[in-house]
């Protein structure tokens, strides 16, 4: 009996791929049976996330990208699909934040957030989506946002407005594409620990923030797989516009 969440014969292309949720997500993706297009800034990552994908009895292809080159978007699709066919699921996950009180941050570090955070993915989906409604494909869009689509996460106001742009797009996109078969979805993942934050959740300050979660932990990585999943597989058929929330209850 096939899977529910079996992405046998489809072909996912991952944004940020080379540490972190993006590299995670690639693997689960592949152990479900997807061809993977690992994208990124970072080839020598990415080569060794081919290597742990291809070990494993996965398909998987590089194709470097900075999604704030619009112009490398298209040849980036093109690209994926040449090696490893149609691209029927995205994942829009390549992020970055900037610290500070909103006073002090210059704004070419605003744009750069709202470039990397929402601009990108806005023309990533809708390159994708562009080519599903030619082809007739059905698809799936998941757009990697945060509690901080909806709720203030202190020190980090540029990264909280490009989630919540992030949350409202996919809502868009959804009603947009409705009765094209194309599915577009956030998931909206909590503190979760990663090589990105691990030193400041290691400091003091860092801690004292876990002691205020409910459950006094940060979530894992793989406490997204179940979710990922769902999204973009056929068990997903009547979600489309939908904010999911994994946070372990830290938004409560």
């Amino acid at each position: 009996m096939t899977k529910p969440t079996d992405l046998s014969g489809r072909t996912a292309f991952v944004t940020g791929a080379s540490s972190g949720l993006g590299r995670h997500f690639a693997k689960v993706l592949s152990a479900a049976g997807a061809a993977v297009a690992l994208s990124g800034r970072r080839t020598g990552r990415l080569n060794a996330v081919k290597a742990e994908i291809e070990q494993a009895g996965g398909r998987a292809a590089i194709v470097p990208l900075d999604v704030t080159d619009a112009a490398a978007i298209a040849p980036a699709i093109d690209a994926a699909e040449a090696a490893l066919g149609p691209v029927d699921i995205l994942i829009n996950n390549a992020g970055l934040s900037v610290l500070g009180l909103s006073v002090d941050i210059a704004a070419g570090d605003f744009d750069k957030v709202i470039a990397t955070n929402l601009r990108g993915p806005f023309l990533l989906a809708t390159e994708v989506g562009r080519r599903l409604i030619a082809a007739k494909r059905e698809g799936r869009i998941v757009n990697i946002a945060s509690i901080g689509s909806y709720r203030v996460l202190p020190g980090v106001t540029p990264y909280c407005i490009s989630k919540a742009g992030l949350a409202m797009m996919t809502q868009c996109l959804a009603r947009e594409w409705a009765r094209k078969g194309i599915n577009v979805n956030a998931l909206c993942p909590g503190f979760i620990e990663t090589e990105l934050n691990d030193e400041w959740f290691a400091s003091d300050k860092g801690k004292a923030q876990i002691d205020t979660f409910p459950r006094k932990r940060l979530a894992q990585e793989s406490d997204l797989d179940g979710m990922l999943l769902l999204l973009c597989s056929d068990a997903s058929r009547t979600i489309t516009g939908s904010l999911l929330t994994v946070d372990d209850g830290q938004g409560l």
